[in-house]
């Protein structure tokens, strides 16, 4: 609990000079900075710190302790400049206080005023009425400003970093919501730019939030590692530093120890054990004045003096140095094994290689930036933001389409594909048949049946990987159905399908104009744009088109139409004795698949949706004892668990639809959840498995698969459980069986 906040307007003016003192301190470290520099980050500061007078944040520090916070990260963490300092300090005064952008725009010229403006929220209000989300527009408005100056993006982490910091004093939907928004864009994108430091904090702060209790648990195992990284000081660093000492480098030598966020990916992606993480301990050493051509030979001899000394493990040897990353990143990678019988990770680099590393294309940006006077090529970061622009000019998705799509590009590596002719096609990874269809000819991809891989026949959704040979297999038969969007993972692909789509709406629209003339007849109605308007309220179509298609298919039945004007028939009903009613009515299940105290409320929600139904989310199963956190969905409340990748993505893109969820005190439910398990296969291993579930823990299975192939079985139970509690218990008794490697919930 943090502590409670106590105003003391002497010491606050103190400390807001102290800080203000400290970030010139930075700034001064980075680059001398001329005189008029100094004065125009004093005139900021100053401008920024009457603005903001009287303001206080939630915690009830003074407002301007956020923009020099975000300042001093802008300096310090990320190493930008004097224009930076001055945009971190008055990055809010536009959307927060009486000064306008024209304003800025007299005192401190264009660049400062569109920087600012790309980094204040839009709060246009017919902007906002017509958005889909707020959220999204807002993301949109970022990318597209990020794409004019760098700075934006920069700058937008620095403040996101500093949020995220002192989210403590939020609510907790409102942390929830923030954290979600972090994970969405503001992750990918510091990741994409290679700023790893923030990229790591940030996730760190995230899993805080969504999986506090994870991140506990996780937390607690690495602080109990403390004495394992004591002992390596003296088994590993110390004789490492004695060789480099020796053999006469001018060197640092960095250790660390895997973040909680990174051993929990690990333990979730790999389903390994904490004590399974081979890198949880690492150690960097970065070799200083190497000119650029020694390198490559220096960071061998090093790795040559460890090698011979410590036996490293030829299975996860990484030669970054002769075989870049795309982003730049170069270094070697080694995993030793110490006298202490744990193995250490050892990554050697040179003083620009660490740059690089920590920075990314950040660092090639701002050494262009600080060398105005050199003719550089345009950095990795200028080409990217120049493909994007082009990207963002040329489209007319929504908001949110746009953002998801730029998104899913962030992370993207590329795969090389053949042809039959052994023609070479570049897809990014994850793409599919359809993918590959699309990007040789849009006919292909409109009538794929599917594919040949290495000559395997395959089905449209079938995912490609790296050296697969591709034939398309057509039909002239087949047509794009609605689920290939969902089949496919490229731009080209989604989009075609799509335009094909709505120009088959198109053609259907007639024949649904038809049928509701006639349904309209029917009921003695005219077909007017006030009946018309009803019709496309009663039944949430967005467009003409799409009423016309939903009559002519069908899924708008000529009842539904008479009940939208209220002139339906009622419905014949059928009438059954009391003691067959519940045949009927979904009462005959008895036993423990259904809810032990069937309530419709399980859940305490804000007051103002107390009265909606709620759910159990399907994509993360919550059950009793889980975080939860409510999103509003076609009338009801969708609860999920806080750290379900659906919910984040919906509170990050729809702040308006998240609602506080609590369990109910008291309430005792059986809900249905579900467990994936990997064994050794042995004979009467199913038996064991549903003995311990139904005889020891007297829990009910809806359904149970297992299969077995080389000597591994794996499977998946669906069962019905009353609290977490329950559920981890019954994961740590499967866990018990002999030959069972892994267990965890799905």
């Amino acid at each position: 609990m943090a502590e409670e906040y106590v105003i003391d307007e002497v010491r606050e003016e103190r400390e807001i000079q102290e800080r203000y003192e400290e970030l010139m301190a930075a700034c001064r470290d980075l680059k001398p900075l001329t005189r008029q520099e100094e004065a125009q980050i004093l005139r900021a500061f100053q401008l920024a710190k009457t603005a903001h007078a009287g303001t206080r944040r939630k915690s009830g520090e003074p407002y301007i302790f956020h923009p020099l916070a975000v300042a001093l990260i802008a300096v310090k963490e990320v190493g930008l400049g004097p224009i930076a300092v001055v945009c971190a300090l008055l990055h809010d005064v536009v959307e927060d206080t009486e000064i306008t952008l024209e304003e800025l725009r007299m005192l401190f010229g264009d660049r400062v005023a569109t920087i600012v403006d790309g980094v204040t929220k839009i709060d246009d209000v017919m902007v906002m009425q017509q958005a889909e989300s707020k959220q999204a527009e807002n993301y949109r408005k970022i990318l597209l400003s990020m794409c004019n100056d760098a700075y934006v993006i920069f700058l937008k982490l620095c403040d996101r970093l500093h949020n995220m910091r002192t989210l403590g004093s939020m609510k907790d939907t409102k942390k929830l919501i923030i954290a979600s928004e972090t994970s969405y864009l503001y992750i990918p994108l510091a990741h994409r730019l290679g700023l790893y430091a923030i990229k790591t904090e940030l996730e760190e702060l995230v899993m805080r939030y969504t999986n506090p209790e994870k991140y506990a648990e996780i937390e607690a195992k690495i602080a109990a590692k403390s004495s394992v990284a004591e002992k390596l000081e003296e088994c590993l660093y110390a004789p490492v530093r004695q060789m480099l000492d020796a053999a006469g480098y001018q060197y640092t030598v960095k250790t660390r120890i895997k973040s909680v966020y990174s051993c929990w990916k690990k333990i979730e992606n790999k389903h390994v054990d904490f004590d399974e993480i081979y890198d949880l301990f690492a150690m960097r050493i970065i070799l200083h004045g190497v000119p650029r051509e020694h390198e490559k030979e220096e960071c061998f001899k090093v790795y040559a003096l460890i090698a011979d000394k410590f036996t490293p493990n030829p299975t996860r040897f990484r030669d970054w140095i002769n075989h870049p990353k795309n982003n730049g990143y170069e270094s070697l990678q080694a995993t030793v094994m110490t006298p202490e019988g744990v193995w250490v990770e050892v990554q050697i680099r040179t003083e620009r290689m660490d740059t690089i590393a920590e920075k990314g294309m950040a660092a090639h940006f701002l050494y262009k930036e600080a060398h105005p006077e050199e003719q550089v090529e345009n950095s990795p970061v200028e080409e990217w933001l120049q493909q994007i622009r082009t990207s963002l000019e040329n489209s007319d998705k929504s908001a949110l389409d746009l953002v998801e799509e730029f998104k899913e590009s962030l992370y993207t590596k590329e795969i090389y594909l053949f042809t039959p002719q052994g023609e070479n096609i570049v897809l990014p990874s994850r793409s599919t048949v359809l993918d590959f269809a699309f990007a040789i000819h849009s006919d292909l991809g409109l009538h794929c049946i599917g594919a040949k891989v290495n000559a395997r026949p395959v089905a449209v959704g079938y995912r490609l990987h790296t050296g697969d040979q591709v034939q398309v297999l057509t039909s002239k038969k087949t047509l794009p159905q609605p689920d290939w969007i969902e089949q496919c993972h490229t731009p080209r692909a989604k989009d075609a399908i799509k335009d094909f789509l709505r120009q088959q709406k198109k053609k259907y629209a007639i024949e649904g104009k038809k049928k509701l003339e006639g349904y309209l007849s029917g009921l003695h109605l005219m077909n007017n744009p006030q009946n018309f308007g009803q019709l496309k309220r009663f039944f949430n179509q967005k467009s003409d088109v799409d009423l016309y298609y939903d009559l002519a298919v069908g899924a708008i039945t000529e009842h539904q139409v008479a009940e939208c004007f209220g002139k339906a028939r009622p419905a014949p009903q059928l009438f059954f004795l009391d003691p067959y009613k519940d045949l009927f009515n979904g009462a005959a299940l008895t036993g423990k698949s259904q809810e032990k105290t069937r309530t419709s409320r399980p859940f305490l929600l804000d007051k103002e949706y107390e009265n909606y139904p709620t759910e159990t989310a399907p994509c993360c199963k919550p059950v009793p004892g889980d975080q939860v956190v409510g999103i509003v969905q076609e009338g009801k409340i969708m609860v999920h668990r806080t750290n379900c990748k659906e919910a984040m993505d919906e509170m990050a893109n729809h702040e308006n639809h998240t609602v506080r969820a609590k369990w109910r005190p008291g309430e005792q439910l059986s809900l249905l959840t579900g467990i994936a398990l990997t064994a050794i296969d042995s004979k009467g291993l199913l038996q064991e498995i549903t003995r311990h579930i139904s005889e020891e823990l007297d829990l009910n299975m809806r359904a149970i698969t297992l299969e077995a192939s080389e000597g591994v079985a794996r499977g998946i139970i669906m069962l019905y459980v009353e609290d977490v509690e329950s559920l981890n218990g019954l994961i740590e008794k499967l866990k018990s069986i002999d030959g069972v490697e892994d267990v965890h919930r799905i």
